[in-house]
């Protein structure tokens, strides 16, 4: 019988598939979102051990232009600096703020952490998916997990259905589990990372 999809372990089956690939000697392809770099910290640190990593930057949720430019570099000076086992490359996305203000209206009043975030999971990870299929990844996934304000099991749920409709695996995970997030506070201090107090978008940022 199978697992319920909210009570299933990402974290163990993404070792799982690890633990297979290290096996038949694979090293894929994997096309990373990531919302900020204090987030992907841990997250490249983990995954660059078994992957060959992009990190897809595209937050068009993220209000303010000066905000977005500054998570930019960040992001861009961590892969720069950070010793990872395999190269990490970068690709930057559209800034375009009109395709999330559309894909959450109605939804502005929403509170924190519902259905309006959700929205904009599925706009990120759409997109990600979209880039992985047309550049031939054999991989997609988001930092995303790794935050405990971010809900795993419908990042999962949606990452799986867009990866299925696009026709490329979404990886499953949880980052947050075996203290990833710890792990983040920690290489976010010892690289000197801007760590804001809110995910970008203005209806955050209010709340």
């Amino acid at each position: 019988m199978a697992v319920a999809f909210e009570k299933r372990n990402f974290q163990k089956e993404l070792e799982r598939l690890i633990q297979k690939q290290e096996a038949a000697g694979i090293v894929p392809r994997l096309l990373l979102h990531s919302c900020c770099a204090p987030c992907s910290s841990y997250v490249i640190e983990y995954l660059s051990q078994f992957f060959l990593i992009t990190v897809f930057y595209y937050n068009p949720n993220i209000s303010k232009e000066e905000e977005y430019r500054k998570r930019v570099e960040e992001q861009k000076r961590f892969i720069r600096e950070f010793p990872a086992k395999n190269k990490v490359d970068f690709i930057e996305g559209d800034y375009d703020t009109k395709s999330f203000y559309t894909s959450v209206k109605g939804l502005e009043h929403c509170k924190e952490g519902g259905e309006r975030c959700f929205k904009c999971y599925e706009l990120r990870l759409k997109k990600t998916a979209s880039l992985a299929k047309e550049l031939s990844f054999d991989y997609f996934t988001t930092t995303l997990s790794i935050s405990p304000l971010k809900n795993s099991v419908k990042l999962n749920e949606i990452g799986q259905q867009l990866g299925e409709e696009a026709g490329v695996d979404y990886l499953l995970s949880d980052f947050k589990k075996k203290e990833g997030y710890k792990r983040s506070i920690q290489l976010s201090k010892e690289y000197n990372l801007y760590r804001q107090n809110y995910c970008g978008c203005i209806y955050s940022q209010n709340q």
